[in-house]
């Protein structure tokens, strides 16, 4: 019989993080405590197969595509084993949703990728980490488990719709209209809808990961009150290969930001119109004539436009 490991990836983040005092949930310093430590500070695991890899070691406000390149590569590595029945990765909640929504870009796997973090450090007197990172593998090994996700405060969210929804709370993620995808109690996963699908958001760009090209630069730009086109034009200036503008409303960009976005396109730059609302999505309409993202928040629409830009060869 084939054994079926939980491989628990360590990037760094909050769960990881240190602080003198154990209650200081703010001052602290993080990603400090090694993944197989974060391990080893949840019982419940001491009797399961697990296996436990650090990949990174850096507070997420800081991730980049250096990072993101070596997590996917080494989440493939270990889908591809039979014996592996599933992953975690800690991560900061800074950006988890857009390491997430990167991974269900690239990744195609029948298998769970789930992503989990923590609001306070490991030093904390009562810390989420532990129970987090607890629930996230009893949904890596939940039978029929599948897709990229995202576990936080007993609640598993898919990768295209969760987003970071508060500053402080332990209970700081949220899927919108959309809903989680299951709920931990008690170590039993309780599935609310369909798994996210297996299949890769972008397929065939794993490979060229493989071969380490350099990324597009893609830049969001918010759309406000007095605004005008000049960081837009500066961008364009620089040799910026795509723009995501965050409008108002249903996309609604300020008329003289849409001037320089207009002459953006026009210059070969690829522009994406996203909303900066958190509810909702970009509906579009005749007379649009700056193309829209769709449901992808700005950020999400930023990656996406970037492996877009890759994925034909823009460096």
């Amino acid at each position: 019989m084939v054994a079926q490991n939980i491989v628990v990836l360590g990037t760094g983040g909050t769960i990881a993080g240190t602080a003198a005092d154990p209650l200081d949930h703010l001052g602290y310093t993080p990603a400090q405590l090694a993944v197989d430590q974060l391990v080893s500070a949840v019982p419940p695991l001491a009797g399961w197969l697990l296996v436990a890899e650090q990949v990174a070691q850096v507070d997420s406000k800081d991730m980049d595509e250096t990072v993101w390149r070596q997590l996917a590569l080494r989440c493939a590595h270990w889908l591809a084993r039979e014996d592996v029945q599933g992953l975690v990765v800690t991560h900061g909640t800074d950006t988890l949703e857009e390491t997430a929504f990167f991974l269900c870009s690239v990744l195609a796997t029948d298998k769970p990728v789930v992503l989990t973090c923590a609001m306070r450090p490991a030093s904390a007197l009562m810390p989420d980490g532990p129970q987090n990172l607890f629930d996230a593998a009893c949904v890596a090994r939940c039978p029929g488990a599948r897709g990229v996700l995202a576990v936080c405060a007993g609640r598993v969210h898919g990768a295209l719709e969760v987003h970071k929804r508060h500053s402080y709370q332990l209970d700081a993620f949220d899927s919108g209209e959309a809903g989680p995808v299951a709920v931990v109690e008690d170590g039993r996963v309780r599935l609310l809808r369909e798994w996210p699908s297996a299949q890769a958001l972008q397929p065939g760009l794993l490979d060229q990961l493989v071969e380490d090209k350099p990324w597009p630069r893609v830049v969001i730009v918010s759309s406000h009150a007095g605004v005008d086109g000049e960081l837009v034009d500066a961008l364009v200036a620089q040799g910026v290969a795509g723009i995501v503008v965050a409008g108002t409303g249903n996309g609604t960009v300020h008329r003289r930001l849409e001037a320089a976005l207009l002459r953006a396109l026009d210059a070969g730059v690829a522009v994406l119109r996203s909303t900066r609302c958190e509810g909702g999505r970009v509906l579009a309409h005749a007379g649009d004539r700056l193309p829209d993202a769709g449901g992808l928040s700005p950020v999400k629409a930023r990656i996406h436009l970037q492996l877009s830009l890759l994925a034909r060869g823009v460096g």
